[in-house]
């Protein structure tokens, strides 16, 4: 894992959200550039700032890390609402996602 991971993390996480370099930066406290100087190589965020980044997103740092989820925000939403439903609803999805992953 690089260093240019974590830029372009940020940078597919911030796109997918549909948020601005500058509304982002906003949001989380900072400068107007904050943002931008992650996504330009200039500056990388602290370990605390990751976490509030994490947090942003709405993921945790795993799922940031995880090279694997395109969409951890959308996969974390789908998994909130599946530990609220009862085992026959589960099985009903379940199928669901069987029959579309064929």
């Amino acid at each position: 894992m690089t260093e240019d991971f974590i830029r372009e993390r940020i940078t597919a996480l911030r796109l997918k959200k549909g948020v601005s370099e500058y509304r982002m930066s906003m949001d989380l406290g900072h400068s107007k550039g904050y943002i931008q100087s992650i996504s330009s190589g200039r500056a990388l965020p602290s370990l605390q700032e990751l976490l509030y980044i994490c947090d942003y997103f709405g993921i945790t740092p795993h799922e940031f890390f995880s090279e694997g989820e395109e969409n951890p925000i959308i996969i974390t939403n789908i998994m909130k609402k599946l530990t609220a439903m009862n085992d026959e609803d589960l099985s009903l999805v379940l199928s669901i996602v069987d029959r579309l992953n064929k």
